[in-house]
């Protein structure tokens, strides 16, 4: 029997199912409160409608009953005291970065083939490529994403509309906004969690002494969704500020964000000549409420806002993203590449204007190739196909009607 506070995310459990009883460790990563926890209790559900003599070990590392396991030595102890010898054993464990050497704990687990493992992680330091290399063969990573649009829609019982994705743009996908009475309380809600994540995830991990430092850097990222990032402009940037700063600061600080899942880094890519840029890279936030709560919700951020949404769902589809480059030194907003295929997509606000319709459809013209070119807007515009390219809304692209 379902619990009734626990919705289901097909998406991703389509995606364990068919690891389930294989003998690899399954790695859910992602986010703070992105409901990793709630995916592994729906998967716990799924082992338990066909298995439910096994027996089932569940450890929350965030729980203070298990504030005891510090070492690999005792997790693995708590562990194996739970263990049943004659039956399956399915082992959840939530948060195990906060374990150092856990790799070893749970590549000692599958040596038996009664054990079927099961992990979440908040942290993308706790998949170094020393580890990967450790646990290449034995594992899959399950990458969480907060909600997208048409799980927003079903989490709040909303019709899709002009309203909801405003309210999606605003909000973001954090699944525990649906348990708040009102939007009046999410605001609140998000700011706490933001700064939850500042100080836990990165603060506190990594010892930093420079909060200011951090708080600035956030608050730049955030203001600058979308646009082309420099370490030495940043670096320039805060010292305008009178913060003390250097490049080598700001690439540390900035892929502790991304570690914390905060951010995600989107490289520059030579269509033509087909090679990444070695410098010049763009920044998008895992979550736009999140983003909101770390700077404010603006009307005029719109624009960045809706390219943010755009990277987000090709994100959550599966896709490896670019930022796509001419040799004309025009750009396009993003490459997907997935499976062999590819997609390009434009983001504006609207077309109506000719001379934006220009830019954004003949950008896409410009790619010599036959892949899907799309030009996303806010909402309807027109025209709505220009030399065979389709221009579809936000709405419509998020709900996968293209």
């Amino acid at each position: 029997m379902k619990t009734p506070s626990i919705l289901p995310r097909p998406h991703y459990l389509n995606k364990i199912i068919p690891y389930i009883n294989r003998g690899i460790i399954k790695i859910l990563t992602g986010q703070r409160r992105v409901g990793k926890s709630y995916i592994l209790k729906l998967v716990e559900e799924e082992i338990r409608a066909t298995t439910p003599d096994a027996n089932f070990v569940s450890i929350n590392l965030e729980d203070f009953a298990f504030s005891h396991i510090s070492d690999a030595e005792t997790l693995h102890k708590e562990i194996t005291e739970r263990l049943a010898r004659e039956k399956r054993n399915y082992i959840f464990i939530d948060e195990i970065q906060e374990v150092e050497g856990f790799d070893k704990v749970v590549r000692s687990l599958i040596l038996n083939e009664r054990n079927d493992v099961y992990i979440t992680g908040s942290n993308s330091a706790m998949l170094s490529s020393e580890m990967a290399s450790r646990l290449a063969g034995r594992s899959i990573e399950i990458r969480i994403h907060p909600l997208i649009y048409s799980e927003f829609l079903d989490f709040h019982s909303l019709e899709d509309s002009d309203h909801s994705i405003e309210l999606y743009l605003r909000y973001g996908g954090m699944p525990y906004l649906r348990n708040l009475p009102s939007t009046s309380t999410w605001h609140e809600y998000l700011v706490g969690i933001s700064e939850a994540l500042v100080y836990r995830d990165i603060v506190s991990r990594y010892s930093i002494r420079n909060n200011d430092f951090l708080k600035r850097l956030m608050l730049f990222l955030a203001d600058n969704i979308g646009q082309l990032f420099t370490a030495k402009r940043i670096a320039d940037y805060l010292k305008s500020q009178r913060i003390p700063s250097s490049v080598n600061t700001v690439l540390t600080y900035t892929n502790y964000i991304c570690e914390a899942y905060l951010t995600n880094k989107v490289r520059r890519w030579d269509i033509e000549g087909k090679k990444y840029f070695e410098i010049g890279e763009k920044y998008y936030y895992e979550d736009l409420g999140i983003r909101n709560a770390i700077i404010g919700y603006r009307p005029m951020d719109i624009g960045g806002l809706l390219e943010n949404a755009v990277y987000n769902k090709l994100l959550y589809d599966g896709y490896e993203v670019k930022i796509g480059m001419l040799s004309s030194g025009k750009e396009i907003d993003f490459i997907g590449e997935k499976n062999g295929e590819r997609c390009y997509v434009q983001v504006a606000l609207n077309v109506n204007d000719p001379s934006t319709a220009k830019r954004e459809f003949g950008n896409l013209s410009e790619i010599p190739d036959n892949y899907k070119k799309i030009v996303v807007t806010l909402r309807d515009s027109s025209p709505n196909t220009l030399d065979g390219i389709s221009m579809i809304s936000l709405r419509q692209f998020m709900l996968d009607r293209y």
